[in-house]
């Protein structure tokens, strides 16, 4: 299993670094390896929101669906995977440590299947290297 958990301190309000990575419009911004998002629900975000992302990892492009499965604005925001390459959950948090700093979390969580079950020690190494990357992006837009 997969199970890969990182987290920053960003100099900004809490209400801004919530509402900006929870908007799926944003993540090819942050994300080092997602290329695109398109919605294929209504928006706002809500639960049973589902997003289509296409993205590279591994040297591989990837296609596949989250839906949000729970979403609480401000505090926590869950999805899964519908459909791609491996079963995968991601979480978001975010808490408000004073009125201009605020921590966020990322944790992804999955079991790799088939060819890419082999690859699970070397997967999560990249997936916490990746996310570090993300963190780090997201604060240096946040903070300028």
């Amino acid at each position: 299993m997969v199970d890969v958990f990182t987290d920053i301190t960003i100099r900004c309000p809490h209400q801004k670094v919530s509402e900006y990575a929870a908007d799926p419009d944003n993540a090819p911004e942050w994300y080092v390896n997602i290329d695109s998002a398109e919605w294929l629900t209504n928006q706002p975000l809500s639960i049973h929101s589902q997003i289509a992302f296409k993205a590279k990892f591994l040297g591989r492009e990837l296609s596949y669906v989250y839906e949000v499965k729970e979403y609480s604005p401000g505090e926590k925001l869950v999805m899964k995977t519908a459909n791609g390459p491996f079963p995968m959950e991601t979480t978001y948090t975010w808490e408000a440590i004073d009125d201009q700093l605020t921590r966020m979390t990322l944790q992804n969580k999955g079991n790799p299947t088939g060819f890419s079950k082999w690859m699970t020690p070397l997967m999560s190494t990249m997936m916490k290297k990746a996310n570090k990357k993300d963190l780090k992006r997201i604060k240096e837009i946040l903070e300028n």
